[in-house]
């Protein structure tokens, strides 16, 4: 039997929703939400999502099961008034030196409070003191940044199954950080990024190396190369409407680019993907005629590798001694590039541009270094 319900005076069929957000959603009505992410539970806590039922009252849309022949409406007066508070609230606790702040062009907070025409906010400003955590290569926390949409605590718990992060103290006080208040660097932390990814605002950001980066081609001393992955090419040929296979036409654009700015060699990464598959096979290979620790699994990802490392110790023996394609490509270019362009390797510069925030924490791992470099 088919069921509806009414919405803006429209009446709208529904099926297997579980919610009102998602019926919502369904029908292109745009319902603005922090703490909603399509692949966690609901938290309900941002109250964003808010819709008059009519006999219910005003009720969030992401924990209210649809029902037949319910009346809803999305964009009263009174709701796009509480709306407007809760992101003001939101902003008189927020660091709002947006100017800086590394999600400044794709801030949900930022976006949401000019959709809303908020100009000022009429609340004092209540700040968490607490210094940016910096204390990892892969990623910089900002509590001043963060809006307790939870999003990144349920990330971390429900999909990745570690749980580095956690809701701390009551009230104004409350915070996310890791257990007993530590540092990044000191917890659970595999450094995969997806807290970066699903952080709506600039509380949880990759660690930034741009400056470095630039220092290292002003430097007339160095030779500075530089390497790209497949999935970085697609991506950039994705967003500017470069259109081919997996980045193909982006290809000659970003070499030219990469020149433009000062890099000595351009490299693309799939030479030493393909290095990995190589040793990969033939160690596998090896293990099968020697009998030796079978399955054999790859240790093409830093994050993965760090997982197994902490929470699965009985099996590193089972991870492939080989190294990933990025670190087979700063081992092959240390080793060759600095003869062929006739420096000192303590003059190479190796860049590499990867889709993943664990690739920083691999490039500084003790393992992979020698004499120091």
């Amino acid at each position: 039997m088919e069921k509806y319900l009414t919405m803006n005076g429209r009446r709208v069929l529904f099926d297997s929703e579980k919610s009102l957000l998602e019926v919502i959603r369904k029908e292109n009505i745009e319902l603005p939400t922090f703490c909603y992410h399509s692949e966690l539970s609901v938290y309900g806590s941002c109250r964003l999502c808010m819709v008059e039922v009519v006999g219910k009252g005003i009720l969030p849309a992401c924990s209210t099961l649809p029902e037949s022949n319910m009346e809803i409406k999305t964009n009263t007066e009174q709701i796009m008034e509480i709306r407007k508070i809760v992101v003001e609230l939101l902003l008189a606790n927020h660091y709002r030196q947006c100017t800086t702040c590394a999600k400044s062009e794709s801030c949900k907070l930022q976006t949401l409070a000019r959709r809303l025409g908020i100009e000022i906010v009429r609340f004092k400003n209540v700040l968490h003191n607490e210094l940016k955590d910096t204390s990892t290569y892969a990623l910089v926390r900002d509590t001043g940044k963060c809006i307790l949409c939870g999003d990144c605590v349920r990330f971390c718990d429900e999909i990745q199954s570690i749980g580095a992060l956690g809701f701390a103290n009551r009230g104004s006080k409350s915070v996310v950080c890791p257990s007993f208040g530590k540092e990044l660097e000191s917890s659970e932390c595999v450094y995969c990024g997806q807290c970066a990814r699903v952080c709506p605002t600039g509380a949880i950001v990759p660690k930034s190396e741009i400056s470095a980066v630039w220092g290292a081609l002003s430097d007339t001393r160095k030779k500075v190369l530089i390497s790209i992955a497949p999935a970085v090419r697609a991506a950039i040929s994705e967003v500017f409407g470069l259109g081919g296979e997996n980045g193909t036409e982006a290809a000659g654009k970003i070499v030219t680019a990469l020149k433009s700015m000062g890099f000595d060699k351009v490299f693309d990464i799939s030479f030493s993907a393909d290095m990995t598959i190589v040793e990969e096979a033939n160690e596998f290979l090896e293990r099968i005629e020697k009998n030796d620790v079978i399955p054999m699994f790859t240790s093409c990802c830093p994050a993965w590798v760090k997982f197994v490392e902490q929470y699965y110790p009985d099996f590193i023996p089972n991870l492939s001694t080989c190294r990933s394609p990025q670190g087979m490509y700063g081992a092959v270019a240390r080793r060759i590039m600095p003869e062929v362009l006739g420096i000192p390797k303590e003059d190479l510069i190796v860049v590499s541009v990867m889709p993943c925030t664990a690739k920083k924490y691999e490039a500084r791992r003790p393992q992979l270094a020698k004499n120091g470099i």
